[in-house]
């Protein structure tokens, strides 16, 4: 009964202080309720701005970027060559004979001069000697003639002989000296051959194994070769290029096989060997090939390379790289940061206020890690090398690296 008397009571209490609002807020004028809307309205928004949040601040992409810079690109083509000595000569008999002596070892080193073969020389001594005989037979002829012309001539003075008798003496005379100098050249050939039964070096190198044995028939009716030579101090090395190689050289003023006093550099060659490992020395070509072989599209050219300590040898293959151009002071960027599309290659290059500016460039050749840009960049300018797949033109970008150049 307490508590529905308590209800009771309350509710009459709450009728009674609503009738007493009513009340009120029917008293109030149009100044009053517009200050009620707006303590409301402020209210309201002091609110909404105390419950708003934050709005996030955009996260910017993280590149690395390089400095742009110029420096001298030493462009080289690679090329398959072959090791050629600088002379090669075949020693071969020159009269024939009967291979009496060998007088060297094989695979050593001779020097020009030096005895190597002998050929029996019985037979060509036996002819000097009977040229000899007869160039003395003839010259004892030729002075006999000579006397009898001085007598005919004499006594032709006195008349006491006729003039065809004179004119039979002059003409014995110079019959006997033709007949002389026919003995003389007949000698001087015969001994020409006695000379090569002894078979010489014709230069310095390095000599072959024999190709016949002692006692074999050599020369016009045998086997005329004998061994080799090989001079290899200086060896050649053969190569070809292509017509574009040659163009691309002539764009650059670049004559292959020719000297240019003009230039700093010289077209110089380095070889690797079978090991893979480099030549220490360089070759300077000297030589190309004024026309282009329409079967292969290439022409030759071939370089003069030292080779002191005969590492080279006459007949290996090899791999050539050759020094075709020196770009001076050009634009060097990582070849990494280039983008290549269809629309062409670019790379973006970031301002001093931080945001990224789409470039389109063109590139030229590549060298190592780099590649040379002809056109579309300056020196100094920053270029992303990394993190550009995120980027796009005008974005504001953090570079992480910011004192860094290429090297």
């Amino acid at each position: 009964m307490k508590g529905k008397h308590y209800i009771k009571k309350t509710y009459g209490k709450i009728n009674k202080s609503a009738g007493y609002v009513n009340v009120r807020i029917k008293k109030l004028n149009w100044k009053q309720w517009l200050a009620i809307l707006l303590t409301i309205a402020a209210a309201t928004i002091a609110i909404i701005l105390l419950t708003k949040k934050e709005p996030a601040e955009p996260v910017l992409p993280i590149v690395q970027a390089e400095t742009v810079v110029t420096k001298d690109v030493e462009i080289y083509g690679e090329y398959v060559g072959r090791i050629r000595a600088q002379q090669f000569v075949e020693v071969r008999a020159r009269v024939e004979g009967y291979l009496e002596s060998m007088l060297f070892a094989e695979g050593t080193y001779i020097n020009k001069g030096q005895v190597l073969f002998v050929i029996d020389p019985r037979q060509y001594k036996a002819t000097v000697d009977k040229a000899n005989a007869q160039l003395n037979k003839n010259k004892a002829m030729a002075q006999k003639a000579e006397r009898d012309l001085k007598r005919i001539r004499s006594l032709h003075e006195q008349n006491a002989v006729s003039q065809l008798d004179l004119d039979n003496a002059i003409a014995a005379y110079e019959s006997a000296k033709a007949e002389v100098q026919m003995s003389k050249a007949d000698l001087a050939q015969d001994e020409m051959a006695l000379s090569f039964t002894t078979v010489k070096s014709p230069i310095s190198g390095y000599i072959s194994e024999r190709n016949v044995d002692i006692g074999t028939l050599v020369g016009p009716g045998g086997k005329s070769l004998l061994a080799t030579i090989v001079k290899s101090d200086t060896v050649m090395v053969d190569f070809s290029m292509t017509g574009l190689d040659y163009l691309k050289s002539r764009e650059r003023n670049v004559n292959i096989g020719q000297k240019d006093t003009s230039r700093t550099w010289e077209p110089y060659i380095t070889i690797t060997l079978a090991d893979n490992s480099a030549y220490p020395l360089k070759g300077l070509v000297d030589f190309a090939d004024p026309q282009v072989d329409p079967n292969t599209g290439t022409f030759s050219v071939r370089a003069e390379m030292p080779n002191p300590d005969h590492i080279l040898l006459p007949g290996q293959f090899t791999k050539v790289k050759l020094l075709l151009d020196v770009r001076e002071d050009a634009i060097v960027v990582p070849t990494k940061a280039i983008v290549i599309e269809k629309g062409g290659a670019y790379v973006y290059a970031v301002l001093r206020d931080g945001t990224v500016e789409k470039r389109f460039v063109e590139p030229g050749p590549e060298v190592g890690n780099f590649t040379v840009i002809e056109r579309g960049l300056i020196a100094y300018e920053r270029i992303v090398v990394e993190g550009y797949h995120k980027l796009a033109h005008g974005m504001k970008v953090i570079v992480s690296n910011p004192s860094k150049s290429a090297e």
